[in-house]
Formats: C-alpha cells, sequence, structure tokens
C-alpha cells in the first residue's frame, strides 16, 4: 500500500471527511514522526510499533567496481521495531491463512 491508497482507504472509511483532509492529516502524521526522529526522539505506536534512529560507526567499506578500501563516514539511520500485538496479528494471520488454504483443498469428498 503507497501513501494515496492509505488516503483512499481513510476517506472511504470516513465520508464525513473530505479527502483533502485526510491528506493533510496523514501527511502532518509522517511529518510529525519524522521531525521526531530528526531531533533523536523515539516516536511509540502502541500495539503498532516503535520509530527510532540507530547511530552506525564509521567503518571501512569497498568499492564494489575496484574492490578498493572505501572510507564510510558514521550515519543515522532509521529503524522500526515491531509492536507485540502487530506481530501477533500478522503471526495469527499466517496461521488464519494457511487454515484457509487446507479448508479450501478438502473438497468434501470424503
Amino acid at each position: 500500500m503507497i501513501k494515496s491508497e492509505l488516503v483512499a482507504r481513510l476517506a472511504q472509511a470516513n465520508p464525513h471527511l473530505y479527502q483533502r483532509d485526510v491528506e493533510r492529516i496523514v501527511s502532518t502524521i509522517f511529518d510529525e514522526i519524522s521531525a521526531a526522529l530528526a531531533r533523536g526522539d523515539r516516536v511509540e505506536l502502541r500495539g503498532f510499533g516503535a520509530f527510532s534512529v540507530k547511530s552506525r560507526p564509521a567503518r571501512t567499506g569497498r568499492n564494489p567496481r575496484t574492490g578498493e578500501p572505501v572510507h564510510v563516514d558514521e550515519k543515522s539511520v532509521p529503524f522500526f521495531k515491531t509492536g507485540k500485538e502487530l506481530r501477533e496479528r500478522l503471526n495469527n494471520a499466517d496461521i488464519a491463512d494457511d487454515k484457509l488454504m487446507v479448508d479450501d483443498s478438502d473438497d468434501g469428498d470424503d
């Protein structure tokens, strides 16, 4: 799902809101998460997960074309850790899908 699909689904689920307002809300949420991460803050959405920033130390890498050693500077990277409820929902969905596949293969000719 991409951002425009998310906006469309939210607008459809909330017909009392204009689509442009939903777009503004979604953009504001993403902007706030991005700004918090840029400040080095952690953003936790209970049940969904937590966004944080991890620091990668400087290291010596390799140029893939020549194989020469190359210095890679220290950098910050975004990190997302799933929440317990999201993990459980994903894992239970897999189990439910597997069960459906087993049930679908049973054509009732027993």
